[in-house]
């Protein structure tokens, strides 16, 4: 009998309804791309936002991810899910574009409208962030804690920024953070586990 990890019921219906659609591209149907796109495109364009910080580039970025998935989507062999193949392409494209705009003026992550509520995600880091040690007496308003949360995130470096974007906001699991990333299970953890501790020790004042 197999012994091997058993995913959840909604998981496997996305991957197989992903690998229709994908089926479905390769044989020529655009409208299938078009639900692939609908599916995905409000979590590659907010994960290229967060890695960026730049709503436009981030636009852009997303747009570009989904261009270069259906230049090369006749390569795709289903080693791993599309979800995860699509964020390779999108994180790829964020992370050369943030080194290649380093010293560009950016757009702060909490000015402006994003695809999604940041004050939703800075909840999620707080919540992931959060130590069982009394808070401290500092009073922020709600809108200060999102700035100061993401001004934290902003401040990480690449690869600590992309393993806290994909698992504690994107909610990746680390199988699928290893496959985005191309990067062993255990280094995932242990760079996320690091990237935790840059985090914590940074919202100190606040948590």
């Amino acid at each position: 009998m197999s012994k091997g990890i058993s995913l959840p019921p909604a998981a496997v219906n996305s991957r197989s309804d992903d690998s229709v659609l994908v089926e479905q591209v390769q044989a020529g149907d655009m409208a299938a791309f078009s639900r692939l796109v609908l599916k995905y495109q409000d979590r590659v364009l907010n994960t290229c936002w967060r890695l960026t910080g730049n709503l436009d580039d981030a636009q852009d970025l997303a747009q570009e991810a989904f261009l270069k998935a259906l230049e090369f989507i006749s390569t795709f062999r289903r080693q791993a899910s599309f979800y995860t193949w699509l964020f390779r392409i999108a994180v790829n494209l964020a992370l050369s574009q943030r080194r290649s705009v380093a010293r560009r003026v950016r757009l702060s992550l909490h000015d402006g409208d994003g695809p999604v509520n940041p004050g939703h995600q800075a909840a999620r880091l707080e919540e992931r962030m959060a130590s069982n040690e009394p808070a401290p007496p500092v009073r922020v308003s709600a809108r200060e804690r999102e700035r100061i949360i993401m001004d934290a995130l902003a401040k990480l470096d690449d690869e600590h920024r992309a393993v806290v974007v994909l698992r504690d906001i994107e909610s990746c699991d680390y199988q699928q953070i290893a496959g985005i990333l191309e990067l062993p299970v255990g280094t995932v953890k242990s760079r996320l586990h690091r990237a935790r501790m840059m985090l914590r020790e940074r919202l100190k004042a606040i948590m």
